[in-house]
């Protein structure tokens, strides 16, 4: 049985990673912020999984964490996760989202020296390193972090990789997000809850997938026979516009322009218009792991209009918590 270690484990892809090794029998450790909510909130969720206290910031219970588990693999998913609001934290994005994978590597060193075992290391990176937007202190931060993996790999054969992951969606996705908003929004307004839905730039175009495939994808890089960093997308872009017309279409409603309010504020100081994985990049993806994201955005969006009109019947609007009935 192997033991894995995900840092982040009550976030979006945390539970549904975690949950899909325990469903292969290994072992499963995850880290929490220490007082976190979201333990409480997420629980039933995490069921197998041994959680642990972690701050990302704190360098020497990280190697005090990686001795008293004794993991072979480790998940590096817990980071800062808005581009939007990094520019209001730059030096709390550069901490969780660089300093902190720097010193995870450190750690991961003395830890092969000690203990013998030979650690895997994947740290989720992000499409926004390579899109016009690189000025931001979130996509800097990310930059910096990937290079650092790629020299303790090359530099001092760390078995560590780098998955670049473009945005992926599930039930799961905290509130901030701009689809989760929509989903949401449609949600409120088709059971009266709200009668209209504010966002901004509804031309921005990604390659949105499922959390769901992107977690299958982090665990086979684990387990490859090299180390190797893969951009992780589905192929298939969509602009927001679409997004929303997919979330009224599964929330039963009409044409979403009669319900749009738009505001400038929600538009990012830089943006890339178009995000997507190059044929090449996915290609890779196929031949080294095997895998390919099959679930069609119009099912994850549907999937997630359901998830929060149970959430609005149960007084959970604004959270991602557990929700006995919801399909992961």
């Amino acid at each position: 049985m192997t033991t894995h270690l995900i840092t982040g484990v009550t976030g979006q892809d945390g539970i549904l990673l975690a949950r899909h090794l325990l469903a292969r029998g290994e072992r499963v450790v995850g880290t929490v912020r220490r007082g976190s909510p979201q333990r409480a909130a997420m629980a039933p969720y995490l069921d197998g999984v041994q959680v642990r206290e972690h701050e990302l910031t704190d360098p020497a219970g990280f190697a005090a964490l990686l001795d008293a588990v004794r993991p072979e693999r480790i998940y590096n998913l817990a980071a800062h996760t808005s581009v939007g609001s990094s520019w209001a934290d730059p030096e709390g994005t550069r901490a969780l989202n660089r300093d902190a994978v720097l010193a995870q590597l450190d750690a991961l060193l003395d830890y092969r020296a000690r203990s013998g075992i030979e650690p895997r290391y994947f740290q989720a990176a992000s499409a926004e390193e390579h899109g016009h937007a690189t000025d931001s202190p979130y996509a800097q931060a990310k930059i910096a972090a990937t290079a650092a993996v790629g020299a303790a790999r090359e530099e001092h054969g760390l078995f560590a990789c780098v998955g670049v992951l473009h945005p992926h969606e599930s039930p799961l996705r905290r509130a901030g997000f701009v689809v989760r908003k929509i989903t949401r929004g449609a949600a409120e307004i088709a059971t009266g809850a709200a009668h209209s839905l504010t966002l901004g730039n509804l031309e921005v175009t990604r390659d949105w997938a499922a959390a769901a495939d992107h977690v299958q994808a982090m665990a086979l890089m684990l387990a490859a026979a090299e180390p190797v960093d893969l951009v992780l997308a589905s192929g298939v872009l969509h602009t927001l516009r679409d997004v929303l017309a997919l979330a009224f279409e599964a929330a039963g409603l009409g044409e979403p322009e009669g319900y749009l309010a738009h505001d400038a504020s929600l538009v990012r100081p830089s943006d890339t218009s178009v995000l997507a994985a190059s044929p090449s990049d996915l290609a890779r993806a196929e031949q080294v792991l095997g895998w390919r994201a099959t679930t069609p955005l119009s099912q994850v969006i549907a999937e997630m209009v359901k998830a929060d009109v149970a959430r609005l019947e149960t007084g959970l609007a604004e959270s991602p918590a557990y929700l006995p009935n919801l399909r992961l």
